[in-house]
């Protein structure tokens, strides 16, 4: 009896009580004995099959306790069907579980769930009511089984139907109601591949199934009825809060750049307020499409982009779209004064636009504040340089005060660099050389200012001639056009600088003389020749053209026109002071060859080329010469 009560202990399969009578068997126990084992293994086999059911039904009790879980939680009633579906078919243990609902306005069943399907064709069936199984249990409202449907007789089979059911391989169904009070809104079925009744238990299971499903609906139906009303007021209140939010973002930004404004504050802290409001990148540029600050990684889109969307911008009054990007132009009045780019890392809502326009508008504020106070110091600083370099130079001592107070140290090595009036042409381009000087000194702490006809610079540093040329490449390349300059110094002390600007002014004046245009050079750097050409007494302009063109024209005209070298013999003679043998080695000829050359160059110039006023005049020329043609 032991071992039955064991087999009963670790739930052992019905074929294993045959175990203790095949052993009383073979070991030849008396009849008695084994007729008293068989009583006790079919009681064993009563206790246990009592136990299985026991089982079954508190799984089946624990699945509908899972469902009425599943229904007070229900959320998705997609998600609630398909959870009641698997668990007709897994309590029932069948092979395939599905459930239709009626369609009122078309007046038939479909398909809604299944589970353990495979046909696709099967789960897009719909049944007309009184077809099939289903459309008979969805007419009437009563369970129906079937242990062979294919052959049972009692429903109407149609083509469509046969066909699902057959490709899915059903041959055992079950259907029963999904009943809403007085209502049938479908049917829940468990089927099998295979021939076999539905016990009466089974059909009891899935008739509670089917009553939660018809709450699952009904509740779904309630709650999406509900939900649409909440979110209607939901959507509501959304667009009611988002509008109250970005009004109030707007006017903290604007808060917060006007607050800045007043602090003196920068573009590029505008910038950061936009982006720490709007997400994204922001760059701003000014008027030329110079970057003047970037918060976030963003590439300068194209200019002619740039331009027609700043002037959709300026005539619409609004900042306007570009694909992912926004402009705002940067205005006051008619005068352009920069953009604005945002590049947000979400869509911009109305009050978010206006927050970028307000951004433009302080920014062109802070513009027009920063040319102002930039426009004015400049007059600051160029009254100061035009007092130094005006001759008498008056109370240096007050001189070198103002110059201390701005930065700028008087008696420290400075050179002057004087720009040549024939870049200057036209109002805008003077205006903007002006400009540009008076930023390139102030930050290298110097000078600048406009004086009879030039741009003057006062710049540290005791290179003038590497001054004079910086400033000339530098200012041709945002003019576009050549730029000259000359250089005088270095000097120190209000004195030594207003000399130094009398060079520099001679300096530029020879470099145009001599067509040199576009160069930079110091007067050291020409000579006595910048002497010589930098103002004739009455003020004109020297003729260097028509002076080399009496001295040595004809000279210069031979060797052009017979590829001689005329002008370098005269260099090395008067180079080595006239003598004959030592300009022959210099030129690495014969002296018979430097004698020929001589004689054919006095039948050029005549025979007077050697005395003294006039070699004078030859080399000078020869000078000249050089200078312009390098």
């Amino acid at each position: 009896m032991l071992e039955y009560l064991e087999l009963l202990a670790r739930e052992a399969a019905t074929v294993e009580f045959e175990g203790p009578l095949v052993a009383a068997r073979n070991a030849g126990l008396p009849p008695e004995h084994i007729a008293e084992l068989e009583q006790a293994k079919v009681v064993a086999l009563r206790v246990r099959a009592l136990l299985e059911r026991r089982r079954r039904r508190e799984e089946e009790l624990s699945g509908l306790f899972d469902t009425a879980s599943d229904l007070a939680g229900l959320r998705d009633v997609d998600a609630v069907l398909a959870a009641i579906v698997h668990r007709a078919r897994t309590l029932l243990g069948a092979d395939v579980a599905y459930m239709t609902l009626n369609d009122e306005t078309r007046g038939d069943t479909y398909m809604r769930v299944t589970d353990g399907s495979i046909s696709a064709r099967f789960q897009a069936l719909r049944l007309p009511m009184g077809a099939g199984l289903g459309g008979l249990v969805a007419q009437t409202g009563s369970p129906y089984v079937t242990a062979d449907y294919p052959r049972d007789e009692r429903f109407r089979h149609t083509g469509d139907i046969d066909a699902g059911v057959s490709e899915e391989g059903l041959v055992a169904i079950l259907g029963v109601p999904l009943r809403l009070g007085s209502r049938i809104i479908g049917v829940l079925y468990a089927a099998n591949r295979s021939a076999r009744p539905f016990a009466r238990e089974e059909v009891s299971l899935l008739v509670s199934l089917a009553a939660n499903a018809a709450v699952a609906i009904d509740t779904a139906r309630l709650l999406g009825e509900t939900q649409a009303a909440l979110e209607e007021l939901s959507a509501a209140n959304g667009v009611i809060r988002a509008h109250s939010d970005s009004v109030e973002r707007a006017a903290a930004a604007h808060d917060r750049m006007t607050a800045l404004v007043l602090r003196g504050a920068g573009v590029e802290d505008v910038a950061a307020v936009v982006v720490e409001v709007l997400g994204g990148s922001l760059l701003v540029l000014d008027a030329e499409n110079r970057r003047l600050a970037l918060v976030g990684e963003l590439d300068q889109p194209d200019p002619s982009a740039i331009a027609e969307a700043l002037a959709a911008s300026r005539t619409e009054g609004r900042s306007v779209r570009r694909g992912r990007l926004w402009f705002a132009a940067v205005v006051a009045g008619a005068e352009n004064l920069g953009a604005l780019v945002l590049r947000p890392d979400e869509a911009l809502v109305d009050a978010d636009q206006r927050i970028l326009e307000r951004a433009a508008v302080v920014t062109a504020l802070l513009q027009l504040f920063r040319r102002t106070v930039a426009e004015a110091e400049g007059r600051v600083r160029g009254e100061l340089l035009d007092d130094v370099i005006t001759r008498p130079v008056r109370d240096a001592d007050s001189l070198r005060a103002r110059a201390k107070r701005l930065g700028v140290d008087l008696d420290a090595p400075n050179v002057v660099v004087a720009i040549g009036a024939d870049a200057l042409t036209g109002g805008s381009i003077r205006q903007r050389a002006v400009s540009w000087a008076q930023t390139y000194a102030q930050t290298r702490s110097g000078l600048a200012a406009a004086r009879d006809g030039h741009v003057v610079l006062l710049l540290p540093g005791d290179a003038p001639g590497a001054s004079a040329r910086a400033v000339a490449r530098d200012l041709g390349k945002l003019l576009a056009r050549p730029v000259t300059a000359g250089a005088g110094g270095p000097a120190t002390a209000p004195e030594g600088i207003a000399a130094a600007y009398r060079d520099a002014d001679r300096c530029v004046t020879a470099l145009t003389a001599l067509g040199r245009t576009g160069t930079g050079a110091s007067t050291a750097e020409l000579g006595f020749v910048g002497l010589l050409l930098g103002s004739a007494p009455d003020g004109r302009d020297r003729d260097v053209r028509s002076f080399l063109d009496s001295a040595i024209g004809p000279v210069v005209d031979y060797d052009v026109r017979r590829g001689t070298a005329l002008v370098k013999t005269l260099e090395a003679y008067f180079g080595v002071g006239g003598s004959l043998a030592r300009a022959a080695e210099v030129l690495h000829v014969h002296v018979n060859t430097v004698t020929q050359r001589l004689e054919r160059i006095a039948q050029l110039l005549g025979a007077d080329w050697q005395k003294p006023e006039r070699a004078l005049e030859v080399q000078l020329a020869l000078r000249l010469h050089r200078l312009s043609s390098s």
